[in-house]
């Protein structure tokens, strides 16, 4: 089926300097980039978007990190999206973070992890709501996806 989902780069990785090699292995999978922005989180944001976090002993330093620097936000659309883009990311705690994933390969935290990606279809429509808005994702057939997907993924 084909999804959308959305990715952050967090402030650790912005300064990093990581925007490109994240972006650079979803192309490399075969997903399409819908939709990117430069965003200075609020903390109207942030609480929104971590709600089941407000109150926990950790939010106060959570929303102090997000609001560091700006962060990267993108949408990817692609056939079973929001698992492919999960497996590419890794655990949340890049020392248990499977081999050869983003958070593996450049992160050792569970706090300094990089990247976010949503966990569901729902969650992705709630956190892409809270960054963009309709007139900044976009649709466009992509001459690539006969060489990304047999027929079959397509009439998912």
């Amino acid at each position: 089926m084909m999804q959308k989902t959305i990715v952050l780069v967090k402030p650790d990785a912005l300064q990093r300097g990581l925007v490109g090699e994240i972006i650079s292995r979803f192309e490399r999978k075969g997903l399409k980039l819908v939709g990117l922005k430069l965003v200075q989180m609020t903390d109207a944001m942030i609480e929104h978007w971590y709600e089941h976090h407000v109150g926990k002993s950790f939010f106060n330093d959570l929303k102090k990190f997000m609001e560091w620097t700006p962060i990267v936000a993108m949408i990817w659309e692609g056939v079973d999206a929001i698992p492919a883009v999960r497996k590419m990311v890794g655990s949340t705690k890049g020392i248990e973070a499977d081999a050869g994933t983003i958070r593996s390969d450049f992160a050792m935290s569970g706090s300094q992890n990089l990247i976010h990606a949503s966990d569901s279809i729902e969650a992705a429509e709630k956190e892409m709501g809270i960054i963009f808005n309709a007139d900044e994702i976009f649709e466009y057939r992509n001459v690539t996806d006969c060489l990304i997907y047999g027929e079959e993924d397509l009439k998912k």
